[in-house]
Order: C-alpha cells, then sequence, then structure tokens
C-alpha cells in the first residue's frame, strides 16, 4: 500500500473522529453542561490523535508539511460533508461545492510537483 493510501485512510478515520468530537455534542447534549460536552470531545479526541499521529509521520516520509496540511483540509472536507448532511441534519448547501473546488484546487498546486518539494 502506497505511503499516499496510508496516509489518506489514517486522515479519513482521524478526521472522522475529529468531526464527532467536534460536533456531536450539538445533538446529543445540547442541555448538557459544557463542561460534559468538552469531557466527551476531549475522550473522542484521544482516538482522532492515535490515528492522526501515524497519518502524518508516515505521509511525512514522502510529502512536505504544507502537502501534508493540504490534504488533511480535503480529507477533513470530504469527511464533514456526510456527518452534517446525514448524521447533523444540516441542509446540503452549494457552497460546500465552492469551498471543495477551492481546496481541489489547492491540492493541485501543492501537489503538481509530485511529492516532497521542499
Amino acid at each position: 500500500m502506497s505511503t499516499l493510501v496510508k496516509t489518506v485512510l489514517l486522515l479519513t478515520a482521524s478526521n472522522t473522529f475529529m468531526t464527532i468530537a467536534w460536533y456531536t455534542h450539538l445533538k446529543e447534549m445540547p442541555n448538557r453542561p459544557w463542561i460534559l460536552a468538552a469531557l466527551f470531545s476531549w475522550g473522542l479526541a484521544f482516538f482522532e490523535y492515535l490515528f492522526q499521529v501515524p497519518a502524518t509521520r508516515i505521509g511525512h516520509s514522502e510529502m512536505s508539511i504544507a502537502q501534508l496540511k493540504i490534504l488533511q483540509e480535503v480529507v477533513s472536507l470530504v469527511v464533514f460533508v456526510p456527518i452534517a448532511v446525514f448524521y447533523l441534519r444540516e441542509s446540503l448547501r452549494l457552497d460546500y461545492l465552492w469551498a471543495a473546488l477551492c481546496l481541489v484546487a489547492a491540492a493541485y498546486f501543492m501537489f503538481r510537483g509530485g511529492l516532497r518539494l521542499d
């Protein structure tokens, strides 16, 4: 399995936990004290980091930090939209498409010369 594929898979898992940690308490715990929501989110963030740290270490073997950051943002949006629409019941907006196109353009410019440009 290539470094890029491993990195993307690990970042996908990481961003799934991150998105759930950041937003689930808004739906599931709206009337609970914020400190309980924070503790719940921190608990989920632990699992995010179990995937994020290996993802960035593996990715950094062939990618620059800037490339990793842009890749993470692309993965983040790909993970966020389905969670927002299907779980959090947010409306699918055309702005998601425009944001995605901007990230595709960012990824193009970061990776057009290949991996590890620094």
